[in-house]
C-alpha cells in the first residue's frame, strides 16, 4: 500500500508472518534516542485509546482528548516551555490500520511531524475474532509495514514511536481471554519486528500493565479490558516519556 502521490490501496506488499512472529528475539527493544528539538512537532494516532473522545477542533480544552496524550502534552508543556513543542492528536475510534492507511495524507503527512507515535491493533484483533474478512495477523504486519515505510519515505527525519497493542482479562475481553491473548499476542510480536526494521521507540505497554497488576487489580488500570482507567492512562503517559526521552 502506498501514501501520498501514489494509490495508497495498491495491495501487493507481503510480508511473512512467519519471519515476523517466529522468535521473541526484539522482545523489549527500544531503539532509545533524544528526539528532543525546539518547536518539535509530536502527532499521535491510533483508535479510540489515543483518541481520548478529543474535540475536532482548535478547542485547546479538548483538542488532546482525555487520555495518556494529553498527559504528555501537558507534562512535557509545562515541563519544558522553552522547547515549545507542538502536540496533534489524531486517534479516531475504532480505527484499524487500513483506516489509519485511509487518512494518512491528511492526517499525518500533511503535518510534517517530528514524532510519529501509533498505537494501532486492538480493532484489528477484534475484526479477526469476530470473522471479518481482511484482517488477519499476516494483513496487520503487511499492511502496517507499508505505512512504516511510506511514512519513512516522505518523512525521512521523523522518529516513529510503536506501542505495543494491550489488554487485560476485564469483561469481554475476559470473557473470550484465551482466543484474545493469542490474537493479541500476535500483533504485539509484529509490531515489536516493525520497531526493530523501522529503527522505531517501541514502548511494551503489555509488560508494564501486566507489572502494575502487582499493585492493583485488572480493572483498576483498564475498566474494560481494553480502554485504561486514569492510572492505566498514567501509566502510559510515564512509559511513553521515559521511552522517547523527552
Amino acid at each position: 500500500m502506498s501514501i501520498n502521490r501514489r494509490n495508497f490501496l495498491k495491495a501487493s506488499v507481503v510480508l511473512s508472518t512467519v519471519s515476523l512472529l517466529e522468535s521473541n528475539a526484539f522482545a523489549g527493544y527500544s531503539a532509545r534516542t533524544n528526539c528532543a528539538a525546539k518547536g518539535a512537532k509530536i502527532l499521535f494516532q491510533g483508535d479510540s485509546i489515543t483518541d481520548g473522545a478529543r474535540s475536532r477542533n482548535q478547542d485547546w480544552n479538548h483538542v488532546m482528548g482525555h487520555g495518556y496524550a494529553f498527559i504528555i502534552a501537558s507534562r512535557l508543556s509545562y515541563e519544558k516551555p522553552s522547547m515549545k513543542f507542538q502536540f496533534f492528536n489524531r486517534g479516531i475510534s475504532g480505527n484499524t490500520v487500513p483506516d489509519l492507511i485511509n487518512r494518512w495524507q491528511t492526517d499525518t503527512m500533511d503535518l510534517s511531524p517530528d514524532i510519529v507515535s501509533i498505537l494501532v491493533g486492538v480493532n484489528d484483533t477484534s475484526a479477526e475474532i469476530d470473522g471479518k474478512s481482511g484482517f488477519t495477523t499476516s494483513s496487520y504486519a503487511s499492511n502496517y509495514r507499508s505505512l512504516l515505510s511510506d511514512t519513512k519515505t516522505w518523512l525521512p527525519h521523523a522518529k516513529l514511536v510503536i506501542g505495543e497493542p494491550f489488554i487485560l482479562p476485564v469483561g469481554k475481553i475476559k470473557a473470550n481471554w484465551d482466543k484474545w491473548r493469542e490474537k493479541i499476542s500476535e500483533r504485539q510480536l509484529a509490531a515489536k519486528a516493525l520497531a526493530k526494521e523501522f529503527n522505531a521507540i517501541y514502548i511494551p505497554y503489555q509488560t508494564y500493565f501486566n507489572e502494575a497488576l502487582k499493585h492493583a487489580p485488572a480493572d483498576y488500570w483498564i475498566w474494560d479490558g481494553v480502554h485504561p482507567m486514569p492510572a492505566g492512562h498514567e501509566l502510559m503517559a510515564r512509559k511513553w516519556i521515559e521511552a522517547v526521552n523527552l
